[in-house]
């Protein structure tokens, strides 16, 4: 139990912050002070780095992880008519991405021990109207991108990989971007990589891609006031950019934290024999976890989480609902039952 008025939040974002104040401040002002405010060379530096840290040919920086997603599927053409298929267990983004394109989002189970999408039940799902897999590297670990990608090969079908909570996490020694078109990622703040407000990147090998989608960002001209596509707004702030930057020169450590106390709580789990009362995160073989969250399941979850809470233990539920089960959703014709794993999870 923790002594006197000691909490623990869920997410201790002025911790980090104020470790790096002075040099966030610093680099801010130096977009501020010239008053070069969207885009520009914080921006495209901020690229550059992105890139060779994810080891990808383009990063584009963009306003949000859900814009990143939504960016990719218009700069591939996907709309009315094609079906891209996604885990149901992921934030809202991943489906509604799809849905805004006027692209029906084809809803599939998870695999239950890592919570990313299960492969075979993606191989179950594609139709005529395929277009693309996004599978979502769930809390922090790669889903089974070679699999993933043989499917996509054999079908020709592309795959954009849903990275928002997995910057720097590998997979065989590869991080995202290695086998897919494109992946996503977020930098909203509480991210391992986290900007001072949204912010997103599209990362891929594919240099008619990476055009296309830097077109795409800003109302499909590219700031030339000559529109060839309908795209969006999609630009990054260079405030964000700069900020960024002082944080990705740290996220390999950061990471590496992250991974030690995550070994530091399954140690203690495993210590205390709670045995099949509590699951703690599988890691994948030969892959390296970032935990963006640290999940468990336990039984009488709500109580215990509540007891936590009355010792000043900040915990959540990620997420309550599967996609498939939304509201937003119920024209699809999905219903309960239908992904057992994602309603366990959830």
């Amino acid at each position: 139990m923790l002594s006197g008025d000691m909490k623990v939040p869920l997410i201790d974002l002025p911790l980090q912050y104020a470790g790096i104040r002075d040099e966030i401040r610093r680099a801010m002002d130096d977009v501020l002070d010239p008053q070069q405010l969207i885009l520009g060379p914080a921006v495209a530096t901020f690229e550059e780095e992105l890139a060779a840290f994810c080891g990808v040919k383009h990063a584009l920086g963009v306003s949000s992880g859900t814009d990143a997603l939504l960016a990719v599927l218009m700069a591939m053409g996907i709309g009315p008519g094609d079906e891209v298929i996604c885990p149901a267990f992921t934030f809202f983004a991943t489906g509604g991405s799809i849905a805004r394109t006027g692209a029906r989002p084809v809803f599939v189970d998870i695999v239950p021990e890592t919570f990313n999408i299960d492969p075979q039940q993606a191989r179950k799902a594609i139709t005529k109207k395929t277009r693309a897999i996004m599978p979502v590297h769930l809390y922090g670990q790669l889903a089974d991108v070679e699999t993933l990608d043989a499917m996509c090969a054999e079908h020709g079908l592309a795959m954009i990989e849903d990275g928002a909570q997995a910057i720097g996490a590998l997979r065989h020694g590869k991080q995202m971007g290695a086998y897919s078109a494109a992946a996503c990622l977020s930098f909203y703040p509480t991210k391992n990589l986290g900007a001072m407000g949204d912010a997103g990147a599209i990362l891929t090998n594919d240099d008619a891609l990476f055009e296309t989608c830097r077109k795409v960002r800003v109302h499909g001209s590219g700031h030339t006031y000559y529109h060839e596509m309908v795209g969006g707004m999609f630009r990054m702030a260079a405030v964000q950019a700069a900020a960024l930057r002082v944080k990705l020169a740290r996220l390999c450590e950061w990471n590496a934290r992250r991974h030690e106390i995550a070994g530091r709580y399954t140690k203690a789990f495993d210590a205390a024999g709670l045995g099949k009362r509590l699951v703690t995160p599988k890691h994948e073989a030969d892959s390296f976890h970032v935990h963006h969250q640290y999940v468990i399941r336990v039984q009488h979850r709500d109580a215990v989480k509540a007891r936590l809470q009355e010792h000043g233990v900040a915990s959540a539920v990620f997420y309550p609902l599967g996609l498939h089960l939304q509201q937003c959703f119920a024209n699809l014709g999905y219903k309960a039952g239908d992904m057992p794993e994602t309603e366990r999870a959830t």
